[in-house]
């Protein structure tokens, strides 16, 4: 009789921990920080001579908005040179950190021409081509894609192979992503008009720059400037949901 009471006892204790198990689970799940992830070529990697890995325009954002009271946390997988047909391949890579948003800002190593070349590195069919993909991949995921266009050139910056101001190339890979973010209707942040408008009204973009391309620390906090408003706007809902489930 103790035998079969304590089989008893043990059975329920079994479904016990077994029912709970899902609640535990989605616990964790809220619980767990707000995660965005930074897809881009090298200006999105950031790291440099005279920038450090804290002044890239990632970890200022994770700063400012873990100051604002939100739990977010922010993963850099910017890598120098990178393509948009280069950044598919490793999407899987991407996805599998289990990020609840992800900027993707290219176009500077796709609309390039090399030295000894007639043609930008990908075509701007291909560039749009890829840009959907990636969205498509990321929202069928329950993923949020952020597309961010790539920031201006300074005007002294070195030519292309065609001999040109790498902006000349880049404008119009620009539009193809404001055009991208309209259809798919996605968030944008657009740094080339932000940088553009700088411009206009009188800074030198070389001041904002290692090298008329890449940005300083300056150019990093112009980033971020330009991006908070966007992101705080997508997170919101998000972060309030898990509150009330906490």
């Amino acid at each position: 009789m103790q035998k079969l009471v304590f089989l008893l006892l043990m059975s329920f204790g079994a479904l016990s921990v077994t029912a709970a198990e899902p609640e535990t689970k989605q616990a964790e799940e809220n619980r767990r920080p707000l995660t965005i992830v930074t897809l881009g070529d090298s200006i999105t990697k950031g790291v440099r001579g005279g920038v450090t890995s804290q002044q890239t325009f990632a970890s200022l954002l994770e700063k400012q908005l873990q100051a604002g009271g939100d739990s977010v946390r922010v993963v850099n997988v910017g890598i120098g040179g990178e393509r948009t047909d280069q950044a598919l391949k490793r999407l899987d890579r991407v996805i599998a950190l289990k990020p609840d948003i992800v900027t993707v800002m290219y176009g500077t190593n796709d609309s390039y021409v090399d030295r000894g070349k007639k043609a930008s590195r990908i075509t701007r069919d291909e560039y749009r081509s890829n840009l959907n993909k990636i969205v498509t991949e990321l929202l069928r995921r329950g993923i949020q894609p952020v597309l961010m266009t790539e920031p201006r050139w300074a005007d002294d910056a070195g030519p292309n192979g065609l001999g040109e101001n790498p902006n000349v190339r880049l404008e119009g890979y620009v539009s193809t992503c404001r055009k991208t973010a309209k259809q798919r209707r996605v968030p944008l942040v657009d740094h080339f008009a932000e940088w553009t408008a700088a411009r206009k009204d009188g800074v030198k973009l070389r001041d904002l720059t290692t090298d008329g391309c890449h940005p300083n620390p300056e150019g990093h906090k112009k980033l971020v400037a330009s991006m908070l408003p966007t992101i705080r706007r997508v997170i919101g809902p998000e972060l309030k949901t898990r509150q009330k489930l906490r």
